[in-house]
């Protein structure tokens, strides 16, 4: 390899990985308004945030966000349970990191 070739690779590889992080991790500015003091306000969550919660994969975000479209906002952090997929399970590893604004 030529010189400086590595590190130019190497630099790009960790840059690329970042951004990935980045991608993967939902940071952007969409995503602040459904944070309340450090809660995730479940009426304004995106997928990656409501991902952020414990038990809650992928399917269940984009169930969370199809229920609510369908049915209007969520009244309390309990009408989560309505939610095929999330169970009290659910609340109880979140309890105080559920907002409902």
């Amino acid at each position: 390899m030529e010189r400086g070739g590595l590190g130019r690779t190497i630099g790009i590889a960790t840059v690329a990985a970042l951004a990935l992080c980045l991608v993967a991790g939902g940071v952007g500015a969409e995503d602040k308004p459904a944070k309340v003091e450090g809660k995730i306000n479940i009426n304004e969550a995106s997928r990656a945030q409501l991902m952020k919660l414990s038990g809650v994969g992928p399917g269940t975000a984009d169930r969370i966000i199809s229920y609510r479209q369908a049915h209007g906002p969520f009244r309390r952090a309990q009408d989560l349970e309505k939610v095929e997929g999330v169970g009290k399970g659910v609340l109880e590893k979140n309890e105080g990191r559920i907002a409902v604004k």
